[in-house]
Formats: C-alpha cells, structure tokens, sequence
C-alpha cells in the first residue's frame, strides 16, 4: 500500500463541507473523488440525518465512504447498511418534546427514523437541504410519537434565545443525555454518549486502521470531540468563536465558502 499521510478524512457538512449556497461545489467534489482514488476512506461527519446525506455522497459517486450522521447518532456504510445506532430512549424523547421553550423565537424539531419533524412551517430552513430535497412534516409534538428518535433539535432566532433552555434542560435531563450545539442557532438533544467522536471510533471497529490516522475538519461545538481524537484535527476559520475558543492548539485554515478543506486536501495528499 501506499505511503498515506492519513487512512481517512473525516469532514463535517455545515460551515465546513459545504458551501455558503449549503451544496458541496464541484472542486470539493472532485477533491474528495481524486482522495478516494487513494484507497482513503471518506467519511461525512453531520448533524444532518442520514436521507439528507446519503443522497449527496451518492450524488458525489465516492467509493470507501460511510456516514455519522444525527451528530453520531446513527453510522451507515454508502450501501445503506445501520452500522451503529445510539437513540433517545422513547419516554425520555417524549419528555423532552414536551419541555416549554419560548414559541415566539424558537422552533422544535426531530429526527425520527428516516423523518424530519417539526411544530411550525418553516419554509426558509428548506434553502439548507435544496440538493437533497429532504424536508419536515409539521406535527403536533403533544400528540406526536417519540420512536426511533435520533435527536431533539432546537433552533433559535440567535443563541441567547436558546440559553435559558440549555441550561433548564441540562438541569432536567444532563445525566441522561448529549446536549450540545452544531450552530450557535441550533440547540441538539441526543442519547447519553452520542458524538461524532464516538460514532467515528464505533465505525474505524469494522476497519483496519485507528482514529489516529485520521484527518478530521469541523466548525461547531459537536465537531470538539471528534477535533481532538483523531491524529490531525483542522477547525474552520468561520468555525463558532467556542470552538476556537476551546481549542486553540488545532490548525485554523480557510472558510467554507472558498472550499477550504478541498484546498487542504489537495495539499495534504498531493492531488491536483
């Protein structure tokens, strides 16, 4: 085999993948396509559930892939196979539904199986999935099942609308669960032990090679973990102030809207 700087790169979506127009653009694409010819693995590491995902990485047409998707919740192979699932336990998902939360600035959410479900419509949050076409039902959460519940999201009109819940709901439910933010708007809820982090450490079981030979990329607070575990972790330079706050040792490189990593990439395994 080949002398590789790295077995695997691990990339969230959001703020790093993709683009400001929140698609992956055609020179990350073909980036990621001239990696993969190297026999390196290319994992998509996301807070976006798993219909969203799968359809781009097939879009992408990339081999040796594999998902985390729900910030950890679920890992698939690019067949579609469950890997590894990790979900809020259905009592406790109902629970959580039911916490108030201030209506006026914030929207619930979840992601259930393979659905995404939400109390209000909210058309502009459709410009971040135009490429899949994935999209919620709106539902009455009271009234609402809590099966298969990947994670509990809340979005807020800015952070400080999401605070006072944070703290509420890790008073209530903190030993039972991951609370966490993958954007300084978006407040997530997941079973106790879900991360990127732990995901990606479940998946590497079924590979040849160890977190240390990854090369991972994020921008928000649920990328720390998995920043931190693998052998090279690279932040964002438009990354949430916390994280690099957090982590002020990683290596900051571009912004998302230049298509950073893919520069990165080409440098770190040579491709042009």
């Amino acid at each position: 085999m080949q002398n590789l700087p790295f077995r695997a790169v691990v990339s969230d979506m959001d703020g790093t993948l993709l683009n400001t127009h929140h698609v992956v653009g055609e020179f990350t694409t073909a980036t990621l396509k001239k990696v993969a010819t190297k026999n390196v693995d290319i994992i998509l590491a996301t807070g976006r559930g798993y219909p969203d995902v799968t359809f781009i990485l097939n879009e992408m047409q990339i081999e040796n892939a594999a998902m985390i998707t729900s910030n950890g919740a679920e890992v698939h192979n690019l067949q579609g196979d469950l890997i590894y699932s990790n979900y809020l336990p259905e009592q406790l998902a109902f629970e959580i539904m039911q916490e108030p939360y201030d209506q006026s600035n914030i929207c619930l959410n979840s992601y259930q199986g393979t659905e995404w479900f939400i109390n209000i419509d909210v058309p502009e949050l459709n410009k971040y999935h135009k490429q899949s076409g994935f999209t919620y039902q709106v539902v009455d959460f009271a009234q609402h099942h809590a099966r298969n519940t990947q994670k509990i999201f809340f979005i807020g009109r800015a952070l400080q609308d999401l605070l006072p819940l944070e703290q509420r709901l890790k008073e209530k439910y903190g030993d039972q669960t991951t609370i966490i933010y993958s954007t300084p708007q978006c407040l997530e809820v997941m079973n106790k032990n879900v991360s990127k982090a732990t995901a990606l450490a479940e998946l590497l079981k079924q590979r040849d090679y160890e977190l240390s030979q990854c090369i991972a990329f994020g921008d928000g607070m649920n990328d720390l973990e998995m920043l931190t575990e693998v052998g090279k972790g690279c932040i964002m330079a438009n990354a949430d102030p916390r994280l690099l706050t957090a982590l002020p040792d990683l290596e900051r490189i571009g912004l998302n809207k230049d298509e950073a990593v893919a520069s990165y990439l080409r440098a770190t395994f040579g491709v042009s």
